[in-house]
């Protein structure tokens, strides 16, 4: 019995059941079954001393043990399985649960109880690790499950991905809708992060996205060119979270939450005809965010940020980076070269029809040479199937064609 009450107290301490493991040398899963009579059994520590080795060992080493709680405590132990299942999905909270649980069983457990309850069979079940983040140590970053849609039209509607960034210690956190989750778009909203918060952290911590990791490893990933290119023009390490093991990225994950109820739920019903809109509709919901106070605190995420962690991020590149990727391509016989990526046509003049060119494009621009000649310049688009014309690039016949009008022939 003595190392059952070092246990107890050990626990009632704060120390973990990995600590206490080794510690007290004995099983987690024993030292799980100790701790789960414990809180079964609803009594003081001072109590719990007073008892006899005798009663301790009826109360914990026998089945009368499970006699001892409550009929209230016995249907809420057989609900916390599913409890713990549901809070994993979108925009379940405790409290809505809480209310169920009240709703089918009217002589629960109040919301504090009930809250403990779960509490305690999460960390028995999972038990984690606390960290403590350093200021300007490490920016998180991932993409959330839920896209949001733009309807440009009345028919058509896509979906677009949305970035979210946070700070470790500060956990100012950052929001972008974007197109995709390509490599382009992924670095242009991590440099737009960088610019939000102000300054570079000591590391950024992606998930295993293909538009960050060329390969992902348990010890070290290697990175694709690009954003490896993008971390070295601003001085910062990218440190790439260890496959399936969300905790490396629980900060982002915890973020991913929050933004479903404080920005989602803003913009529902909402309609948005590109990402500057969307964009714009996002920015006054994530100030709402950031400088709403940490649940059971006096100060919110905006005012730590500039207390503790504003000056130890590092100093920002002037430079913006571009990500600049190349493809060669031959010129069609109408004067277009595809862009075969975002499957677009773009115009070249029509004396280089049937070369080889090369495009060099960036999330914004698309450039063709010919020789290290430029004879071509055009904004992005990324609609498929269609066509950006320059029309001095045309034949004259061809030029005279598109000047055909109802008020020419009028005229």
């Amino acid at each position: 019995m003595n190392r059952l009450r070092q246990i107890i107290r050990l626990y009632c301490q704060g120390t973990g059941i990995k600590t206490i493991h080794g510690m007290v040398g004995i099983s987690r899963n024993t030292i799980k079954k100790y701790v789960r009579v414990w809180h079964t059994l609803g009594m003081t520590h001072e109590e719990f001393g007073a008892r006899s080795d005798s009663e301790l060992a009826v109360l914990f080493t026998t089945p009368e043990a499970k006699v001892t709680s409550s009929p209230r405590m016995q249907v809420l132990e057989g609900l916390l399985p599913e409890i713990s299942k549901r809070l994993k999905k979108k925009g379940v909270t405790r409290e809505m649960l809480h209310a169920e649980y009240i709703e089918k069983h009217p002589d629960g457990y109040g919301r504090s109880r009930f809250n403990n309850a779960v509490h305690t069979y999460l960390q028995l079940s999972r038990p984690v690790m606390h960290i403590d983040h350093k200021a300007g140590d490490k920016m998180y970053i991932d993409f959330t499950g839920s896209k949001l849609q733009l309807t440009p039209s009345e028919d058509v509607a896509h979906d677009v991905e949305v970035f979210v960034a946070i700070l470790g210690c500060s956990q100012l956190t950052y929001v972008e809708a974007v197109e995709s989750q390509r490599k382009e778009d992924l670095i242009k909203a991590c440099e737009n992060a960088l610019h939000y918060f102000g300054g570079v952290p000591g590391a950024i911590v992606p998930d295993n996205l293909r538009s960050a990791v060329t390969r992902g490893s348990k010890y070290e990933a290697i990175l694709n060119d690009e954003f490896a290119s993008f971390a070295e023009h601003y001085a910062v390490t990218v440190v790439p979270a260890r496959v399936y093991k969300p905790r490396d990225k629980a900060l982002v994950e915890g973020a991913v939450k929050l933004i479903y109820r404080s920005i989602y739920a803003r913009l529902e019903g909402r309609r948005f005809s590109d990402l500057e809109s969307l964009n714009s509709a996002i920015r006054p919901a994530l100030e709402i965010h950031n400088n709403k106070p940490f649940s059971g605190r006096t100060y919110s995420r905006r005012e730590r940020f500039e207390e503790v962690e504003r000056d130890a991020l590092g100093q920002l590149n002037p430079l913006r980076y571009e990500v600049n990727k190349q493809v060669m391509v031959t010129v069609m016989k109408n004067g277009y070269v595809r862009l075969g990526e975002d499957i677009h046509y773009y115009s070249v003049p029509y004396n280089y029809i049937g070369k080889k060119v090369k495009v060099l494009y960036t999330s914004i621009a698309v450039k063709i040479y010919y020789q290290c000649t430029l004879i071509a310049s055009h904004r992005r688009n990324r609609i498929k199937y269609r066509y950006t014309t320059d029309e001095n690039h045309l034949a004259s016949q061809h030029r005279y064609a598109t000047e055909w009008s109802p008020e020419k022939f009028i005229q």
